[in-house]
């Protein structure tokens, strides 16, 4: 079994947590609150676990390119994008549907991945990415198309596209380093929270200076959500510098498992039959993903 596996499916047991905890805080603070709030108390977890790293086993430091710089800040400004699209979808839909429309950043990725990003994908490593895609589609559209709102798409769409990019530009930035693992990702990590933590803090002390009040009166929940994105983008980050975006993102579509169980046992969301159905496909999808 290739490393990345395990690596993914912590990630995706980590981001199911995290969103449920951003989906409680959504209902008590704005968009760019909740946003930061997976950032704030990231960076010092991402720098520790770095530390760590180095006290086991150092190695050189990384070089730093302009293009590296660039390529960071758009993957930081994309994830930043990416995050307040989905908290904006808590508030429109309920929990699970709102996490199934992010999901479509799979099969956007493994597209952008072939034509932009030179990784292409086998046949049956396809076939994964679109019965993934299937199935996110089938738990997430609970009514006929029409009863779909143009809002919810768009938004739904936005943040998986965000998400991909975001997951693109980190598998590049990873492998500009020339580091081995997990170094190279470990370095990824520490350099976009904090260039997100940077970016966010700045613009509500200009324009929200309440909601940094909002999120110091709330420490228990805005650190809990820091700890479990943090460790949820650690996985996520050694992942993809293992293995393609499309098919670890693929795999990580079993983040929905999980979302339903913390939706029916915590958000007490009533779930409907065909969930069954697109936990199915789920599963085979992450199964042409893995035998690929």
């Amino acid at each position: 079994m290739g490393l990345w596996i395990p690596f993914t499916i912590f990630a995706a047991f980590m981001q199911s947590w995290r969103n449920a905890f951003q989906n409680k805080l959504s209902k008590e603070v704005s968009t760019a609150g909740v946003t930061l709030a997976r950032f704030l108390y990231a960076s010092p977890l991402a720098a520790l676990y770095l530390w760590i790293l180095y006290q086991v086993e150092p190695v050189a430091l990384p070089t730093v390119s302009a293009n590296y710089l660039v390529t960071i800040t758009l993957a930081s400004v994309s994830q930043i994008i990416a995050t307040a699209l989905m908290v904006k979808l808590f508030r429109l839909r309920n929990y699970a549907m709102g996490v199934g429309l992010a999901k479509s950043e799979a099969v956007i990725a493994a597209t952008l991945g072939a034509l932009f990003f030179a990784a292409p994908l086998s046949g049956l490593a396809w076939s994964g990415v679109i019965i993934g895609a299937i199935a996110i589609w089938l738990m997430s559209n609970t009514g006929s198309l029409k009863d779909l709102s143009l809002k919810t798409l768009a938004l739904g769409l936005g943040s998986g596209l965000a998400f991909a990019l975001t997951t693109l530009w980190v598998r590049e930035a990873s492998l500009m380093l020339g580091l081995p693992f997990p170094y190279s990702a470990a370095w990824v990590l520490l350099y976009v929270i904090a260039t997100q933590t940077a970016i966010l803090l700045t613009w509500l002390l200009i324009k929200e200076p309440a909601t940094l009040k909002a999120l110091w009166q709330r420490p228990k929940l805005t650190l809990t959500i820091s700890v479990f994105s943090c460790l949820g983008s650690l996985g996520w980050f050694t992942a993809m510098s293992l293995e393609t975006v499309a098919l670890v993102k693929t795999l990580g579509q079993i983040e929905v498992l999980f979302t339903l169980f913390i939706s029916a046992r915590w958000f007490k969301e009533k779930l409907i039959p065909r969930d069954l159905s697109g936990l199915a496909l789920i599963v085979l999808g992450a199964a042409c993903v893995i035998l690929a």
